[in-house]
């Protein structure tokens, strides 16, 4: 299926064929393709680049394709391998985190720093932490081999 290329985000790199390694979803999936492009939200003079995630419902491009800056899909990477390399040693802990220290780590960007920790706002956070370790163990191959891709992308281009 062919992203739309008349709406306001200008794609110009595409994988078109996303649904077919949408992890769990694969070849089931209503996330179509992704693209690299021209930010719909580009004001005159102003130019950004956007990712956007096409979501298709089998009849129409669906309103609930999303669209993300790249240094947010980067911060969500990062994000994405702190979560994961915490996840790999909070067994150590009872509730599988301390209560009395619930901060991850601090990552930092531009200047100032990204605090990711454990939310203990949520108050159901004892219950969904462990269902969130058990997902994130049941989707470990999925995400090893994304990070294993990436790592050697990074490595390739120098970093």
């Amino acid at each position: 299926m062919k992203i739309p290329t008349t709406l306001k985000h200008k794609p110009v790199v595409v994988s078109e064929n996303y649904e077919n390694v949408d992890g769990r979803l694969a070849y089931n999936s209503d996330a179509k393709g992704l693209s690299l492009g021209l930010a719909q939200w580009n004001d005159r003079g102003k130019i950004d680049i956007s990712a956007k995630v096409w979501r298709h419902t089998g009849e129409k491009w669906s309103r609930q394709s999303e669209e993300l800056p790249l240094h947010r899909v980067l911060d969500l990477a990062i994000l994405v391998c702190r979560t994961k390399q915490y996840f790999g040693e909070a067994y150590r802990f009872e509730k599988l985190y301390d209560p009395d220290n619930t901060t991850i780590d601090r990552v930092g960007l531009q200047g100032d720093a990204m605090s990711i920790s454990v939310c203990t706002d949520n108050p159901m956070i004892d219950e969904d932490i462990k269902l969130f370790a058990n997902a994130l163990g049941t989707d470990d191959e999925l995400i090893g081999e994304r990070l294993k891709t990436l790592s050697r992308i990074l490595k390739e281009m120098g970093y």
